[in-house]
């Protein structure tokens, strides 16, 4: 049973530092740091400072995902900087057929800049992600039937999805150690993402091939742009558990400017990690005001709870990742619920195959019709999947050509509206992301055409997962920063010197 968030009142106004990095790939490497090898021994692990949070497993905001994530980025080092780039840019030309059905031709596209270094004794990670829709995205958004949420033009939104605002996320995070193995966290910006909810689907691998929006996008991440946000949280190695102060008021209909408010809406959510491979969330939130009332009527609060789930399985030539998800809105009184499951298949960073099923509720509101009582929740279902096929890389990208097919079920008394109890989907793209980075041996990556920098480390050589095994005993060292670390092969070895920071970004905290 969910009960309410009992809100105090809470103090007005929130100073925030607006920060901006915008990382460009750049030619060269990074110089080393790292010393010499032989006969030193790393510290006992009870004597160490709480281990940095893996780059690997940062999601959108502060959400994570599991250790075991491929990075789709270009990256570089200035100075003491790590400078990151992600993107995901589609052209594509939707169909959707019936009665509220449309065809339309755009881009849906995003693009971020991510900034790292150490700062006193912790990290600070300055991030901008911006969005070039509001003009690639005509009308009130693209075709996606049965999709719904927010406004345009005074009215809700139904059958589309919204384009995102330019302004997607400007924020400044800041972590550092508390005790062994715990440390702290604090993030915010007046462009974020709250504690609430799974990774947004624009960030999430299962989702990551697919230009489509989920229609459960607003029980699940409907926060992932959020103008005024605040959140604290603690760490250990395999758990976090955090909190948010925010602005949970939908963007308004012009996504070029920020819809800066009060912070009066909060959320909270716990993350464990039982293992490399599945990372699970529970999260709940109050938000004040955040959706608009109809003609002159109040702005109405929404209570939020979402669970979900997410698993990769990840290896030099493939990559397995899928999501599922339940979530549940209540406003006004009424509640509403949400099923997800999504999952992704790419072999060889090459051949992407992509499904997802949604079951949801909805109110005739969130649908715009009159043919059935508001308060009743319409239960529609919405199959979708597709194929990509990404070319060579060039420069550290892969463009790729796909398509995409849906089929949306709607009840008895919706057939009307919409034409037919199932309308069929389709639509063909192109894509162009950044290749993929995996944290691997050099066995077999040669064969797959990759550049892999990224190699298994740690600190107990009996722990190395190589292929083909090795004796403990025999395993190559190094030193880097008064630590000892173990490799499956010498060339593992000579790439972690030529950038140990990024290697170690990527090694799985100590269990």
């Amino acid at each position: 049973m969910y009960s309410r968030f009992a809100l105090s009142r809470l103090t007005r106004g929130a100073a925030f530092a607006a920060f901006l990095c915008h990382a460009i790939p750049v030619a060269g490497q990074a110089p080393s740091t790292a010393s010499g090898e032989h006969e030193h021994h790393a510290a006992p692990i009870g004597d160490e400072v709480a281990p940095e949070m893996p780059m690997a497993r940062e999601g959108s905001g502060t959400a994570w995902q599991p250790d075991a994530t491929p990075m789709y980025a270009t990256h570089s080092q200035r100075g003491a900087w790590q400078l990151m780039a992600h993107e995901n840019v589609f052209v594509q030309f939707l169909h959707e057929s019936g009665n509220r059905g449309d065809d339309q031709f755009g881009s849906i596209n995003w693009i971020m800049g991510m900034a790292q270094r150490d700062l006193w004794n912790g990290r600070v990670t300055l991030r901008g992600m911006f969005s070039a829709e509001p003009w690639t995205v005509g009308g009130c958004g693209y075709p996606d039937l049965l999709a719904s949420g927010e406004q345009c033009k005074g009215e809700a939104i139904h059958d589309r999805q919204h384009p995102h605002d330019l302004f997607m996320e400007i924020s400044a995070e800041y972590d550092a150690p508390l005790k062994r193995s715990l440390r702290w966290q604090v993030y915010g910006g007046p462009a974020g993402e709250p504690a609430l909810g799974p990774v947004a689907y624009p960030h999430r691998i299962s989702a990551m091939p697919n230009p489509l929006a989920p229609i459960a996008h607003h029980w699940f991440d409907s926060t992932h742009i959020t103008f005024g946000v605040v959140t604290a949280g603690v760490f250990g190695n395999r758990w976090k558990a955090e909190a948010s102060l925010f602005n949970g008021r939908e963007p308004g209909e012009t996504r070029t400017d920020f819809d800066l408010g009060a912070l009066d809406s909060i959320s909270g959510r716990l993350w464990i990690l039982p293992s490399s491979s599945i990372a699970l969330q529970v999260s709940a939130g109050r938000l004040r005001e955040a959706e608009a009332g109809e003609g002159v009527a109040a702005r109405r609060d929404v209570d939020k709870i979402t669970v979900s789930a997410t698993y990769h399985r990840v290896n030099d030539r493939t990559v397995w990742a899928s999501t599922a998800g339940w979530g549940r809105n209540e406003e006004s009184g009424r509640g509403t619920y949400a099923v997800l499951g999504e999952t992704s298949f790419t072999l060889a960073d090459r051949d992407a195959w992509f499904a997802r099923l949604e079951v949801v509720g909805k109110t005739a509101h969130d649908l715009g019709v009159s043919t059935a009582p508001d308060s009743a929740a319409l239960m529609l279902t919405k199959i979708q999947g597709g194929y990509t096929r990404y070319l060579s890389r060039t420069h550290g990208f892969r463009a790729g050509i796909g398509a995409e097919a849906s089929i949306g079920f709607v009840p008895d008394q919706l057939k009307s509206v919409y034409g037919a109890r199932a309308n069929v989907g389709a639509g063909v793209f192109v894509t162009v992301r950044p290749a993929a980075m995996i944290m691997t041996s050099h066995s077999g990556s040669q064969a797959a055409g990759r550049t892999m920098v990224m190699v298994q480390t740690a600190f107990d050589p009996a722990k190395l997962s190589c292929s083909p095994a090795i004796d403990p005993k025999t395993a190559p060292s190094a030193i880097y920063e008064g630590k000892t670390y173990y490799f499956c092969s010498e060339r593992d070895r000579a790439d972690f010197l030529t950038d140990p920071k990024m290697s170690l970004s990527m090694m799985p905290p100590k269990q």
